[in-house]
């Protein structure tokens, strides 16, 4: 992987695509006929789910955080991603790697709308509770 800001003149051959909830990630699971790992990658007690398979050549990998063992519901939020995110990268090493789903959302976009960003930001570390 190119360091941030260079571009990598190898081909891309392996994508990690990161997705918080397990019905976002199910239809691409099912469009690319991808299989459940049953031999994790990842750290032994984690609830992070990866289905893998090979599309036209390229490597791929859809990971969702999988479920809170004590509430049963997806572990979405930014923490969550971060971590499966960065275990990911160290497990699989991949050329790219996309955050698909609802991404919180924008009231100007749409279904199907795709955001290319440059930056980021810890933007939710203090939440109010009243």
């Amino acid at each position: 992987m190119a360091p941030c800001g260079e571009k990598s003149q190898e081909a891309i051959s392996s994508v990690v695509i990161i997705i918080a909830m397990q019905t976002e990630a199910m239809p691409l699971v099912n469009k690319f006929e991808l299989k459940e790992d049953q031999d994790s990658v990842f750290p032994e007690g984690v609830p992070w789910v990866r289905y893998h398979g090979t599309y036209k050549d390229l490597h791929l990998n859809i990971i969702w955080p999988g479920k809170d063992t004590s509430l049963e519901v997806d572990s979405v939020g930014t923490i969550s991603a971060s971590l499966v995110t960065y275990a990911s990268i160290q497990a699989l090493k991949p050329d790219l790697i996309i955050n698909a789903g609802t991404a919180g959302g924008f009231k100007v976009s749409s279904i199907g709308d795709v955001f290319l960003i440059s930056d980021v930001a810890f933007h939710d570390r203090r939440i109010p509770i009243p």
